[in-house]
């Protein structure tokens, strides 16, 4: 299993840009979300509980997050466990106003991923690697953390080798040039 800092690395040299960065904040969760919907429909009841694919899917990616990093594992835990509480009424309304609200944040979300890709001037990362989508949400929670001026010297070691594959790769920085490693 690659590390927390060797995913966010490849995740962070395709977002730098700042743009892209704030589309990221809003269309990351509502794509997170609006897949908790149709997984609410898939449920089974074992000795009395109901068991949704979307509560099974969900906690086999916060035990991924939990094995990279405790502390960031553990705010995606109460991220993901209010999406869940959210989720779950949209799942369980009529079908078609649940597949409407499924749709509308689905496509809305990655149409502002996109959006932010247009002004990073670099294609998604899950392009070179599809395992990024599951990277995304933790590289978030991450960036807050960073902004709050935690785990500081994962921020450096992740931006250092994000702007030396983005070199590697010949992308230019904002202002046009070739950051140096």
């Amino acid at each position: 299993m690659k590390t927390l800092e060797d995913q966010m690395a490849f995740y962070a040299a395709y977002h730098q840009d700042a743009r892209n960065k704030a589309t990221h904040f809003i269309g990351v969760p509502m794509i997170v979300f609006s897949l908790m919907i149709p997984l609410g429909w898939l449920r089974a009841d074992i000795d009395g509980f109901t068991i949704s694919a979307a509560l099974v899917v969900s906690s086999l990616l916060l035990l991924y997050y939990l094995a990279l990093d405790v502390p960031l594992g553990l705010a995606m835990i109460a991220v993901f466990a209010l999406m869940l509480w959210g989720a779950e009424p949209l799942s369980q309304a009529a079908f078609l106003a649940s597949l409407a609200w499924f749709l509308a944040l689905f496509i809305v979300g990655w149409a502002l991923q996109l959006w932010g890709h247009a002004f990073e001037g670099r294609k998604p990362a899950l392009v070179d690697n599809l395992f990024q989508i599951f990277v995304a949400p933790i590289f978030l929670a991450a960036e807050v953390f960073f902004a709050l001026g935690y785990k500081s010297e994962l921020h450096e070691a992740v931006q250092r080798r994000a702007m030396v594959m983005r070199a590697q790769a010949g992308v230019p920085d904002g202002g046009g040039t070739l950051k140096s490693a």
